[in-house]
């Protein structure tokens, strides 16, 4: 059964993220026909292609892609709780997690594009598609903390900073919700 728990938990949030990534795609204004960009959409346009013309993007959020990322989210602790204990439970409080599931799966994918994109600026210099790609969904929130923290030495510190603040919101996350935030 943890064989199964793990399959289904880690399919579920590598949807959800790439989701995430879509909608954040979209928001950023990235340049969709940048290859790293057309994976995300072609891995999932079989879903949210046909619901986008039933839902309508709100402005620059793609609300097919938010819906589906939620459901997702909302369902992943019944089935999980189906697959080992063998008891579905619908509960409106099933929403509430999903919700904040949700949010820290975006906490944590700001988390790791940063991360991501930090040691990419050592080794590539510029020249990835990805690269380029993470610095347009990064940039506005790396600089508003660049122009209080200026680069000291050649070195950006930026990243750090969104990575302190992220770090600030979870533990705020684990004050507000102490025993359900450790479970998402």
């Amino acid at each position: 059964m943890l064989t199964l728990t793990f399959l289904v938990k880690t399919l579920i949030e590598l949807y959800v993220m790439v989701l995430l990534l879509r909608i954040w795609m979209q928001w950023s204004r990235c340049d969709f026909y940048n290859p790293f960009a057309q994976f995300i959409v072609k891995v999932t346009q079989p879903v949210i292609g046909p619901l986008r013309r039933i839902i309508p993007s709100l402005g620059p959020i793609d609300t097919a892609s938010l819906l589906v990322a939620f459901i997702l989210t909302t369902l992943k602790y019944p089935l999980l709780l189906l697959i080992q204990a063998g008891v579905l439970s619908l509960d409106p409080m099933n929403l509430l997690v999903g919700a904040l599931s949700l949010l820290k799966s975006a906490g944590t994918l700001v988390f790791w594009v940063i991360i991501i994109r930090s040691l990419m600026s050592w080794v590539s210099q510029g020249r990835s598609p990805v690269e380029y790609v993470l610095m347009q969904m990064t940039e506005p929130m790396m600089a508003p903390i660049r122009r209080v923290i200026p680069a000291m030495g050649g070195i950006d510190f930026s990243a750090m900073g969104v990575i302190i603040i992220l770090y600030l919101l979870n533990y705020l996350g684990m004050d507000l919700f102490p025993g359900l935030w450790y479970l998402l």
